[in-house]
């Protein structure tokens, strides 16, 4: 069983930056494909960036440009630096994580807690 912990959300103004983490249990979590998630009230859950144990990284169009998603080469963790933020990204912050081909699917093993992100205007 992975557990996962994400930190870093918070309060910001419109335009601004904020990183999230997502640290790991496992220590061979760099074979772990992972993804953020979000979800705002009202909204279903998407997928915003993922990383492939490879390193390629996916993101969503709305973020393309804003984000980006890392992974730390000296701990199990992955981030996710999200720059010139809009109140639309409001939401909480998902990390998840799996081995599973079921990714195609945004079905992930592991999800952390979630971070509230909130932007405003």
């Amino acid at each position: 069983q992975v557990q996962l912990v994400e930190s870093g959300g918070g309060l910001v103004q419109a335009g601004g930056s904020l990183r999230l983490s997502c640290e790991a249990s496992e220590r061979t979590f760099s074979r772990y494909l992972v993804g953020w998630f979000r979800q705002a009230p009202g909204k279903q859950r998407e997928l915003v960036a993922r990383i492939f144990s490879g390193g390629t990284t996916n993101y969503a169009d709305s973020v393309k440009g804003r984000f980006a998603i890392s992974r730390d080469t000296a701990k199990p963790a992955v981030y996710l630096q999200m720059n010139s933020l809009k109140p639309e990204d409001t939401a909480v912050y998902y990390c998840a994580a799996t081995t599973s081909s079921r990714w195609i699917r945004n079905e992930y093993d592991y999800w952390g807690q979630g971070t509230q992100v909130t932007v405003s205007s």
